[in-house]
């Protein structure tokens, strides 16, 4: 039974005319107004059209499938996207003519939600289906505690931190911050938040920071509430509490894109410069060596218990 490791990512537009298609898929299938798609079109433009999450993902293909060929653990890496080209049930269907049978699905997202990791698994399970469920498949549903996520977010810190001018780095705010998602989500106990806050804990920890909090980022307009605080609200409150320096550390993302780009480059830097902040932000773990044996590492191991007893579907 050929075996091989399926690497699974959000998934971004390559260029303005794709934005609308994309934000489609995103709503599941529902067409967005012409002005939110305008909206959408404008954030892609500011930061150069596109995000490298697709060229990131591949170079992460490509370096894990290296190190995982060489000791036998898989005999491919394969990328598939939730809401854009490669789509996961595309990719499945390659792999099925490819003879794979057997895969280990890993989402490049550490902490387990319902919403969003419960919608990789949806598309998993229906890629299946239509393939007249061929593939024996394991699904790494949460690595937020993984001590090579672990290492590798303290060490991006600690050179941030190093990044402030020397007589600053004591009193610098940490702010660990995650996409938020709707409220309702505490109404099934779904362990999204408490991930967060074990990884930031950890993290913390690992890095010797003494003053952290948590926020968060990127919510939609869906209407709903949604949680919080914002990152742009924290930034606000903050400066009122005379705090003058911040290091924005956001731990639920490891690839540059949209949410990175535009909600931290853009929107919290021009917030921050507009309240007087000295303020920065982690790089992103990307396709790092260090990344990449961490997802190896995931690759190699015994599948985690699920989070959650049942996997609903969303």
């Amino acid at each position: 039974m050929t075996h091989a490791v399926l690497l699974m990512a959000y998934g971004s537009p390559d260029s303005a005319d794709e934005v609308e298609a994309y934000y489609t898929h995103i709503r599941g299938g529902r067409t967005p107004s012409p002005e939110a798609v305008e909206h959408l079109k404008e954030r892609y433009a500011l930061v150069g059209g596109r995000t490298p999450l697709l060229d990131t993902t591949e170079q992460v293909r490509v370096a894990l499938e290296t190190e995982l060929v060489r000791d036998g653990s898989a005999e491919r890496v394969y990328i598939g996207m939730k809401h854009w080209h490669p789509y996961i049930a595309d990719t499945m269907a390659r792999m099925a003519a490819d003879g794979v049978r057997s895969i280990r699905a890993i989402a490049l997202a550490p902490h387990y939600s319902r919403i969003s990791i419960g919608g990789y698994r949806k598309a998993l399970e229906e890629g299946n289906r239509k393939l007249g469920e061929c593939f024996s498949i394991e699904m790494v549903e949460s690595w937020h505690r993984h001590p090579g996520f672990i290492a590798l977010i303290a060490s991006l810190v600690r050179e941030a931190l190093d990044r402030f001018p020397a007589e600053q780095r004591a009193s610098v705010m940490t702010v660990f911050t995650a996409h938020s998602l709707p409220l309702r989500i505490r109404e099934w106990d779904d362990p999204y938040e408490r991930e967060l806050s074990e990884s930031a804990t950890a993290v913390a920890a690992a890095a010797g920071i003494g003053e952290w909090q948590i926020g968060w980022q990127s919510a939609g307009a869906t209407g709903e509430p949604w949680i919080g605080p914002d990152i742009l609200d924290v930034l606000t409150t903050l400066a009122e509490r005379g705090v003058k320096s911040v290091l924005q550390v956001p731990i639920g993302f490891v690839s540059d894109h949209l949410e990175i780009l535009y909600d931290i480059d853009y929107e919290a830097k021009t917030r921050a410069a507009e309240l007087g902040l000295n303020f920065r932000r982690t790089a992103l773990p990307n396709a790092l060596p260090a990344f990449v044996r961490t997802i190896a590492a995931i690759a190699r191991e015994p599948v985690p218990a699920s989070p959650v007893p049942v996997v609903a579907t969303v």
